[in-house]
């Protein structure tokens, strides 16, 4: 990838949602919920406070994480669909393991 994120973004290539229930039943893409997991392609380097302290990223490349299902900016990049995420602000958490 050739984007590189700014302060407190975080790229994340969103993991898409099973399409079977587990009762067997196939969902259509109109039943589908939007996806709130994906993993974590790149980061920027973090955000500064008012007192001018860099303010560290949560999250590193490769963490998988869950965020608010209508959260970011949706991106397409050589092909690929990312989403934009503010790391200290979108993000709700880290799937630990994953």
């Amino acid at each position: 990838m050739k984007l590189v994120p700014l302060e407190d973004r975080v790229i994340v290539k969103v993991i898409e949602q099973e399409q079977v229930t587990p009762a067997g039943i196939v969902l259509p893409d109109t039943a589908k919920e939007k996806p709130s997991k994906g993993r974590v392609v790149a980061v920027g380097p973090g955000k500064y406070s008012e007192k001018g302290e860099l303010i560290p990223m949560p999250v590193k490349e490769g963490d998988v994480v869950v965020f608010a299902k209508y959260a970011g900016t949706e991106l397409k990049l050589d092909g690929e669909e990312y989403l934009v995420l503010r790391g200290l602000t979108d993000i709700i958490g880290v799937i630990p393991g994953e």
